[in-house]
Parts: C-alpha cells; sequence; structure tokens
C-alpha cells in the first residue's frame, strides 16, 4: 500500500483518572496467591506492568471518544464541513447497536454527509481504521475522516479478580491463562487523517503493508459468558504461544513492510508498538532488530489498552517531543487472530 495525498494532523488521547497498581491486584488476589504457593510480584514480573488506569464505574466508550474525537479534530485545525468518515474502532462499544460511532459523531458536531461506522478487529482496530480512512482520502471519496476508540479495561480485570477467588479448584497452571486479562487498562485515542490540500502540518502516511496468521486465531480469545449470570467480559490467552506467533507475523510484515516503503532499518528515526508487556516488547523489537531507544514505552504505566495502546503512545510520545522534524517514522501494530499492520510516516512538525 503506498499513498500519495494522505496526510496525518492528529493524534489524541484521554488518560483515565484512576491508577491502580499490580501490587494492588495481587493484595486482592491474596488468598489465591496462598493456596497457590504464588509469591508476590509474580504479575508486575511476569509483565513489567506496576500499574494501569481505569475510568469511573460505568463509564461507557462512546462517552470517552466523543471527547477523544472532539480533541483530535479541534487539535487538527481541519474545519469540521471537511470530515467525510467517523469511525469507532477500539474493541469495547456501547451496544451491539445502533453503532458507537453514531452517538460519536453526534458529540463531535460532524456533518450529516459523513460516514459513521464501528470497526471491530482486536487489538488492531484502530491502525484498520486509519487505513480505511487514508483510502477514502486517496481514492478522491472524502478530504479528512477520524478514527477513535476507547478501551473500558474496570470490567475484565475486576471480573477476572472475582472469578478467580470464587473458583477454589483452579491450579497453578490454568491461573497463567488468567494472567493476561489482569494486564488490562483503560484509555482513549483518536487520529485524524486528510488530504495534502487541507493539511497544516504535512506528516505523510507514506503507505505500508498487512499480513494475517490466521491459523493463530484461537491463541486469545474474550466475550461475555452468561451461564453463572456474570455478564462481564472473559478472556482466555495463551500467552507465550502468542508471544510466539505474534513475532513471527511482525517479522514478516516488517520485511514486507520495509519493501514498500524503500526503507532499511538504519533509515527508521522512530518507532511506535502495540504493547502488552516488556517481554513483549523487548522480544519483538530484538526480532526486527529495531533499537529499543527508538520506541516510545508506556506498558509499564498504562497497562495493556487494546486496540488504543499504539496511538495512545504516539499522542503521549508527540506531546513529550519524541519525534523531531524529518523523523521516519514506523507505527507496527499486531492484534490477536492474528493480524498485523505496519505503517509508515514522515513527520512534520505542526506550522
Amino acid at each position: 500500500m503506498r499513498f500519495q495525498h494522505v496526510c496525518v494532523e492528529a493524534f489524541a488521547c484521554t488518560l483515565p483518572p484512576h491508577i491502580v497498581t499490580s501490587e494492588e491486584i495481587e493484595e486482592r488476589l491474596a488468598p489465591v496467591y496462598e493456596r497457590l504457593h504464588l509469591p508476590a510480584g509474580r504479575l508486575e514480573m511476569m509483565t513489567g506492568i506496576r500499574e494501569r488506569r481505569f475510568f469511573d464505574p460505568g463509564t461507557l466508550p462512546g462517552t470517552i471518544s466523543a471527547t477523544t474525537a472532539t480533541r483530535a479534530v479541534e487539535q487538527s485545525g481541519i474545519d469540521r464541513s471537511h470530515f467525510g468518515a467517523l469511525v469507532h474502532a477500539s474493541v469495547c462499544r456501547d451496544q451491539m447497536e445502533p453503532a458507537t460511532a453514531c452517538g460519536v459523531h453526534h458529540r463531535a458536531g460532524l456533518p450529516s454527509d459523513c460516514s459513521v461506522f464501528d470497526l471491530s478487529n482486536a487489538c488492531l482496530g484502530l491502525l484498520n481504521g486509519m487505513l480505511l480512512i487514508a483510502s477514502m482520502i486517496e481514492l478522491g471519496q472524502i478530504r479528512a475522516g477520524v478514527v477513535v476508540g476507547t478501551e473500558i479495561g474496570r470490567p475484565l480485570v475486576e471480573g477476572t479478580i472475582d472469578r478467580l477467588l470464587a473458583d477454589d479448584s483452579i491450579t497453578r497452571k490454568e491461573i497463567k491463562n488468567e494472567f493476561a486479562s489482569l494486564t488490562i487498562g483503560s484509555g482513549s485515542a483518536a487520529i485524524v487523517l486528510c488530504d495534502r490540500g487541507l493539511s497544516k502540518t504535512g506528516t505523510r502516511l507514506i503507505g505500508g503493508t498487512l499480513r494475517a496468521d490466521t491459523s493463530s486465531h484461537e491463541l486469545c480469545a474474550g466475550g461475555t459468558e452468561n451461564t453463572d449470570g456474570d455478564n462481564r467480559p472473559r478472556m482466555n490467552t495463551d500467552s507465550e504461544a502468542l508471544l510466539h506467533a505474534g513475532v513471527a507475523l511482525a517479522r514478516e510484515t516488517w520485511q514486507a513492510t520495509r519493501n514498500v516503503l524503500g526503507w532499511q532499518n538504519e533509515d527508521v528515526d522512530k518507532v511506535f508498538t502495540h504493547q502488552v508487556g516488556k517481554a513483549h516488547r523487548r522480544l519483538l523489537l530484538e526480532q526486527l532488530q529495531l533499537r529499543e531507544d527508538l520506541d516510545f514505552p508506556t506498558v509499564e504505566f498504562l497497562g495493556n489498552t487494546g486496540a488504543v495502546a499504539l496511538p495512545m503512545a504516539a499522542a503521549l510520545g508527540i506531546e513529550q517531543g519524541h519525534l523531531k522534524p524529518d523523523d521516519r517514522v514506523a507505527l507496527l501494530g499486531i492484534g490477536s487472530g492474528l493480524n498485523s499492520v505496519m505503517l509508515g510516516l514522515h513527520w512534520q512538525p505542526t506550522v
């Protein structure tokens, strides 16, 4: 995929107000840890995550997404009349129908001749949304669009804790597949794209590639089970198998991306990765032969925030001066399924 007419105008994010440490989660799980003889500090040791953030109980994703999308649109400086698409692309949604994007579109005050829909693809949703909007711009169908999402991790984490406390039969081997659920955090991110004629930054989306390994689609599965009356989401993850399958797919995708962009590793100035844990991030960069200092780590204090993890890291990294004018920036996305999207940007400062 190569783009000639697409610019990335803004990354924005909203951080939840409530911080929950891994130590606090383990304190709640003390009876389980004692029964299974698990050492305290295991969760942070295994994942590198010392804390994650949550919104208030009962918060709907669309409410936060509207705030984040509005911030991104205003940050871009593009008149709302030019926006032809709004895509809501996180795992979490307000309801099955109508699309969560509808409420976000209404609150953000975008025009009526705007495509409005939800898109779901695990942790890759916002990058898939970027590609859809970029393709619409490249084809001349729209002049600008925004992709947004909000992940609400509290119900999954608290539901997992309650279930582990209630299950006296769970073993040390079985609990391994539950630890990934305890890494989940909350957050919100939005990305605005536009055609070059509207751009005030000149930051071009150059192109990228995508790859799929659907033979690994059962390694991480989530949903809602109603058999015990608990409607909170559940997730079961074979973390070790997922780690190695994901990194293998990432290697293949990165090689193809470099070929499309005409880049070598030494041409890459900065990267933003999908972050699920410290070991995953380290192994990914090692296997792609990219230096760790090129990345902007957030997983230690945000946890795994699903589809918004990479764009949140980008928004925070930009805010904190991680990018410099003329940087070549790689977005290294991956999600369960397995799917991978990797994109290249030529970063320019805001005029």
